[in-house]
């Protein structure tokens, strides 16, 4: 009983980790489109990309919940170790694309001719 019941436990966090992941998938694809839409509507390269900039971070934060949840039954030293690694890319991915919208968007902010503060 509690083996099969193990097996399920791993089968439903297995396809949570796959719906998870494919809503990282869409969450780009869909921020692509708005992206698209605001260089169409707009024709402004800093505002597209503080657009597809956003998108791109959740997306991120969705793809580390998926690894996350690929970890969380029954882990090995291995996964963990991988996990860990992930962990620290997509962070640190995360916050160098959060400071470059930051920086959009005060450039975007600034009166025209003005130089951003850093």
């Amino acid at each position: 009983m509690f083996e099969h019941s193990e097996d399920l436990l791993r089968l439903g966090v297995e396809w949570l980790r796959l719906f998870v992941e494919a809503l990282g998938a869409i969450t780009i694809f869909v921020g692509l489109l708005a992206t698209l839409r605001v260089l169409w509507r707009d024709k402004r390269y800093s505002q597209a990309r503080v657009t597809f900039a956003r998108y791109l971070t959740f997306a991120l934060e969705l793809q580390l919940a998926a690894d996350v949840l690929s970890t969380s039954v029954s882990p090995s030293w291995d996964q963990i170790g991988k996990l860990a690694a992930i962990a620290v890319i997509r962070t640190a991915l995360n916050y160098f694309l959060h400071q470059e919208m930051k920086e959009e968007e005060r450039a975007q902010q600034a009166p025209s001719g003005a130089l951003p503060a850093r």
